[in-house]
């Protein structure tokens, strides 16, 4: 049956229900431009989605050497031939009048077109100049999490070995880097655990902090199909917003921001109490049992319920569900990883699988999710804080094993301190240490935190800034070089999804004349530099996508993620295959540690651990005496009270978060025009109790203002916690009146104005949710209602929220599902329907 849906209405589509144990029915999703037919397509090209870390497998229709649209590939193991709204529309980006086209280079102030050789030979001499008079810790590497695989090592290469520095971080610090630093500190070495296919399997999944149905919506879409078939799963959703996933939820808990490691001790309190222990499991594979029970001993509901302002009613209910599971799937996002203790509290969601021995079989793991399409991709090839293929940094030998690979002496390779994090390479930048910083796919001057810090530092003088992207960016206004990158679907390369997937993404068109690969990018510039291996042999000998991504097999040989049972000519099969792919698992490896714990043995692991509240590195003998043999580590954890707090002058906490229309800041989606129709402009939701008690109504005009900065947006009112506020943070300083900047004197609408220069002291990953927040009434709305969706977390409530338009978008967001049991009642779904939906999911 085929059938056309709104899919801004109607985010998540149709239903196609199943049971559980059952394979997960096929729905493909297609949206071709207005005026474009199935028939005029002249070619369907393979990708996956660039916007979100499900990793969703997709062709790309092309038809005149232009894209013309997109569909799911029904085979794909990811989403079976689904797609979510960014997947759909966000295409469009590509073609965009606004494109980069030309290098630009700063002369007089200004930013002046001018051709590719001088924008590079100003980099180079640059480079060489610092290398000269400085020494390699004058130059720091800002990446993305969008960039392909082989782009990525590429760039670890030349960073790395060739300038030998240790200032390469990706802007996977800002999402994904406790998901790293909690699977390293539990089994020694990164890598997800679990698969998406454990969806299928799970009878209990809970959701910790992790908004499913907006940051990864074609697996909410599984999740609603298992809920809407026989023997559905419970769903426990930790989230302080009334999410799709609240609504769904057998129990929902909303802590107050900065207490998620009491309310996981005493979830871990009463699993311990009740006697869910798997102790076969845990004397088997794990150590630490014993200090996490005497830990948590004191850590009871009643405890929790005071600290986190949750019923301890309701926490007890939730650790009934997740002791009484048979099979529990875990899934964590940015609730946990941006927020006060994340390392701390992520941990100790690995620690209820632990002790539940909820590991390795169907429907029992745990997802320590990404952010980002590419975040694993930075991870696996050392484009963040690691060195590639998880080798350990402090280990000699791993060291000299990857000089071995690069063919350079091992004291090439900075290993004399941890690579340096992105929130401490913009410390050095701004102190001076670091003078040249290129950044690569990324817009921190909307993304990172205490926003007029980062535009001060970034202008600098002294601090020369190399900007690779698509368009002139809010950080590409203030760099000394700029470089028109190419982009998805205008080249090829290889990218890994949450769950350890690699698709292959192959080049659908032309990308517009004046821009390269990225790729092309940085082999351009290690040539320039004449890099050179220790036989005098040029570093980097690859020369294409194909040629890099088997220089990464052999780096990732005999390594946790190895893809030497890969090639390119195997991934344009059905489907993506997920890494470790070799030898051994010649069809890839669904599930990690079916046998026990694979590569936490002191002479294997990534890391020797950490401390989970002050972050100190642990030391090599430290970590033998705990763990000789190499199994799981059970690490507990106190809890501490967050720096910040509400006070009489801020009395209200802040959080930032995502919508399901928007990616990041807008660089794409902004320039999608049903995405931004969507979701056109930031806004600030409000409790309906503090609403009601300062007198705000939907779509008033406010200010948010911390010791930082402030920002103004109008009012949503919503479920949420009272004593909260969220904002999106995908709003730049776009379309602000100027037009062009911030107005200093004037409160912009970038959320991250207002956030706090702050880290997680494990991960380093910045804290976007522990700030303190006033609030006060700029203007009335006069009935105007705030530009945030109802479809979603921000639907409305309370009085007046019955008036708020529907969130729709249309004849150009219909998309056509082809499958074979589509609810009809689904596909008809009313706009009045959805109100009274949101109505009742609010209360």
């Amino acid at each position: 049956m085929d059938s056309s849906v709104d899919r801004i209405a109607q985010p998540w589509g149709a239903r196609t229900p199943y049971g559980r144990h059952d394979a997960w029915p096929t729905r493909v999703d297609t949206h071709l431009k207005e005026g474009v037919s199935p028939g005029d397509v002249q070619r369907w090209v393979r990708a996956a989605s660039i916007l979100h870390s499900d990793g969703d497998a997709m062709d790309i229709a092309v038809k005149d050497g232009r894209m013309v649209g997109v569909r799911g590939r029904a085979e794909d193991r990811v989403n079976h031939g689904r797609l979510g709204p960014k997947d759909l529309f966000g295409w469009q980006a590509n073609a965009s009048s606004d494109r980069l086209t030309r290098p630009l280079v700063r002369q007089d102030g200004r930013l002046a077109e001018t051709d590719w050789a001088t924008a590079m030979d100003r980099i180079v001499s640059r480079s060489k100049g610092l290398l000269q008079e400085k020494g390699p810790g004058s130059i720091g590497f800002y990446t993305t999490g969008q960039l392909f695989l082989e782009e990525y090592y590429t760039l670890a290469v030349l960073a790395r070995a060739g300038i030998g520095t240790n200032h390469l971080d990706g802007n996977t610090r800002l999402c994904t880097s406790t998901a790293a630093e909690a699977l390293k500190e539990s089994f020694g070495c990164d890598g997800q655990p679990g698969s998406y296919d454990d969806i299928d399997h799970a009878d209990v999944i809970a959701l910790f902090g992790h908004n499913l149905a907006e940051t990864q919506p074609v697996q909410w879409m599984r999740v609603l199909d298992r809920l809407d078939g026989n023997d559905p799963p419970r769903l426990l959703c930790v989230d302080p917003r009334p999410t799709q996933v609240a609504r769904r939820a057998t129990v929902h808990l909303a802590p107050r921001l900065g207490t998620n490691v009491a309310l996981l001790n005493a979830l871990l309190h009463e699993i311990v109490r009740t006697g869910r222990v798997d102790h076969a499991y845990v004397e088997a594979h794990t150590v630490g049992f014993e200090e996490l029970e005497t830990r948590i001993k004191d850590c009871t509901p009643a405890w929790a319920a005071d600290v986190c302002d949750v019923p301890a009613a309701r926490i007890a209910e939730a650790a009934e569900i997740l002791g009484s599971a048979d099979r529990l799937l875990s899934t964590v996002l940015q609730g946990v990883y941006q927020s006060h203790q994340a390392t701390a509290a992520a941990v100790q969601i690995n620690n209820i699988h632990l002790i539940r021995g909820m590991l390795g079989r169907p429907g029992a793991g745990v997802l320590q999710m990404n952010g980002q399409p590419t975040a694993q991709n930075t991870r696996e090839c050392g484009a963040n804080g690691d060195l590639p293929g998880f080798r350990n940094w402090e280990n000699d030998q791993h060291v000299a094993d990857l000089a071995k690979v690069w063919n350079v002496e091992p004291k090439q390779i900075p290993h004399y301190a941890p690579p340096t994090h992105a929130m401490q390479m913009f410390r050095y930048a701004e102190q001076g240490s670091i003078r040249m910083l290129w950044i690569s796919g990324t817009n921190p001057a909307v993304s990172l935190p205490e926003l007029s810090r980062i535009r001060s530092l970034l202008s600098q003088e002294r601090l020369f800034v190399v900007v690779q992207d698509l368009f002139l960016t809010e950080t590409a206004q203030l760099a000394d070089v700029v470089l028109p990158a190419a982009t998805w679907g205008e080249k090829t390369g290889t990218f890994t999804n949450a769950d350890r997937t690699v698709h292959l993404a192959e080049k659908a068109v032309e990308p517009p004349d004046g821009t390269k690969p990225d790729l092309d990018i940085f082999l351009d510039y290690a040539a320039r530099m004449d890099f050179r291996d220790k036989d005098g042999g040029p570093l980097i000998p690859w020369h294409d996508p194909e040629s890099a991504f088997e220089a990464w097999k052999r780096c990732s040989a005999g390594r946790p993620c190895d893809y030497t049972g890969l090639t390119y000519d195997k991934l344009r099969g059905p489907t993506g295959i997920q890494w470790p792919c070799n030898d051994d698992a010649p069809d890839g490896t669904e599930r990690l540690y079916t046998d026990g714990i694979s590569w936490a043995h002191p002479d294997t692991c990534e890391t020797y651990g950490k401390d989970l509240v002050t972050g100190a590195s642990d030391s090599v003998v430290e970590y033998r005496s705990l763990n000789p043999d190499g199994k799981a580590m059970i690490r507990a954890a106190d809890y501490v009270p967050p720096h910040e707090g509400p006070s009489a002058d801020h009395p209200f906490q802040l959080t930032t978060g995502r919508t399901i229309y928007h990616f990041h800041t807008r660089t794409k989606t902004g320039r999608a025009p049903q995405l931004d129709a969507a979701a056109p402009d930031v806004w600030v939701e409000v409790s309906v109790a503090d609403a009601a008690e300062r007198d705000l109504g939907e779509g008033d005009l406010v200010e948010v203002s911390t010791p930082r900065g402030a920002l103004r947006g109008r009012v949503r009112v919503t479920g949420i916690r009272p004593g909260l506020l969220f904002v999106p943070f995908h709003y730049g300083y776009w379309d602000t009146p100027a037009g062009h900047g911030p107005d200093e004197n004037t409160p912009g609408r970038a959320a991250n104005e207002a956030t706090v220069t702050d880290w997680d002291p494990v991960s380093k990953q910045p804290l976007f949710k522990t700030a303190a927040a006033a609030l006060t009434l700029v203007e009335r709305g006069d009935g105007r209602p705030a530009p945030a969706p109802t479809t979603t977390a921000s639907a409305p409530s309370g009085t007046g929220g019955e008036r708020v338009p529907a969130t729709t978008g249309g004849p150009s967001a219909t998309a056509t599902q082809s499958a074979t049991a589509i609810r009809p009642e689904d596909a008809a779904q009313s706009a009045t329907a959805l109100r009274n939906g949101r109505e009742e999911g609010s209360q």
